[in-house]
């Protein structure tokens, strides 16, 4: 009766908005309803593309919903897919899910940022870039609120992994392709390049980049 009722209830409905609501809704019972239909079973690679190309009509992904609304249980359940993008742009503002994550979590109560820390942690661990820049030329360190120094050390800890990966790259290169930083220029030609200006923000992280400098000389 119950399995009866639920049909009901998304007779009509496409699966990528049976998606999109699952990631509004932190409903992990859809979403593996979604994914364990005939069409999609046992094919990990068409699961990746409905997963990764289905948007809103804003032209928000399903990552950037759940972040959005801070869903823990529907992006620890996305993250675990075959192929799942972990970087993809929204339309309207540039933001990856983790520019996302950061505005849900600038407008909860003080209460909510122990869990909201451990949400982008775990987010970065699954290889989200925190280096890369929305429209607005910002970060998602630069979009947290200054009170939360928690989240912001967090994101500080992977960015400082990812600085020898190359300069901060936009969400236009992250839709051109991998490997691409600062204006397009491969990570090689930038570190052959000795007149480069450093980018970041952070006094600790300019040390850093010109430590760095001085010892490819």
């Amino acid at each position: 009766m119950a399995s009866r009722a639920k049909e009901q209830e998304h007779e009509g409905a496409t699966n990528q908005e049976l998606l999109i609501e699952a990631c509004r809704r932190n409903n992990t019972e859809l979403l593996a309803e979604v994914l364990s239909s005939a069409e999609m079973q046992g094919d990990d690679d068409a699961a990746a593309e409905l997963l990764n190309k289905t948007t809103t009509v804003l032209g928000n992904h399903l990552y950037h919903e759940a972040a959005l609304q801070g869903n823990y249980e529907i992006i620890d359940m996305l993250l675990d897919q075959p192929g799942f993008e972990c970087d993809p742009v929204s339309r309207a503002e540039g933001d990856t899910p983790l520019h996302s994550a950061v505005r849900w979590i600038n407008g909860e109560p003080p209460e909510q940022r122990d869990f909201g820390n451990a949400l982008v942690e775990m987010m970065l661990e699954a290889g989200s870039n925190p280096r890369v820049k929305n429209k607005g030329g910002l970060t998602p360190l630069q979009l947290v609120d200054p009170r939360n120094e928690g989240l912001k050390e967090v994101i500080r800890k992977h960015e400082y992994a990812a600085l020898n990966a190359g300069d901060f790259v936009s969400a236009e290169e992250v839709r051109g392709g991998k490997g691409l930083v600062d204006g397009g220029r491969r990570q090689e030609e930038y570190e052959d390049d000795e007149d480069a200006e450093f980018s970041g923000s952070d006094e600790e992280e300019r040390v850093e980049w010109e430590r760095q400098r001085a010892a490819r000389r």
